[in-house]
């Protein structure tokens, strides 16, 4: 299988996010990802996610990685990102209040991503995230309006 994996440094900056977001973007189109498609937006937000937790959590450079499969999709369904930090303290996913300003990150994770999970690196972590490439079956939808009453 083979994958392409494009990395960047990230800075113990906040506006280091915006830069990982636009690079994110700027990057999918050579994997063969359409920039606007529903996956893209979804992994530019995780992207997003990801380096502002490790930006703000951690305050030490990052690298962020994107790994996307090339060629035979069903080898290979699903895009990783990944951010490894200097922090060895696991991620702390937290259940925000509804005025809070953040805390959603890590929950907004598990809910756009098939699978998520933490790793040591070295002295530090990698956080990484997978999206299935491949898109869900239709389901049929249930008959409404006027030809619903057809018989």
């Amino acid at each position: 299988m083979q994958v392409l994996q494009l990395q960047t440094a990230v800075q113990p900056d906040p506006a280091e996010v915006g830069r990982a977001r636009a690079w994110a973007r700027g990057r999918l189109r050579g994997s063969g990802l359409d920039p606007d498609a529903a996956l893209a937006e979804t992994l530019v937000l995780v992207v997003s996610e990801l380096v502002t937790n490790a930006v703000v959590h951690t305050g030490s450079p990052a690298v962020l990685r994107l790994l996307f499969p090339l060629g035979d999709e069903s080898g290979a369904p699903a895009v990783r990102v990944e951010v490894a930090d200097a922090s060895g303290a696991p991620p702390q996913p937290r259940r925000a209040e509804d005025d809070a300003v953040g805390g959603r990150g890590l929950e907004l994770v598990d809910c756009l991503c098939d699978r998520w999970g933490w790793a040591p690196d070295g002295s530090g972590k990698r956080v990484w995230c997978e999206i299935d490439r491949r898109q869900p079956p239709l389901q049929s939808a249930p008959a409404v309006g006027p030809r619903a009453l057809a018989v």
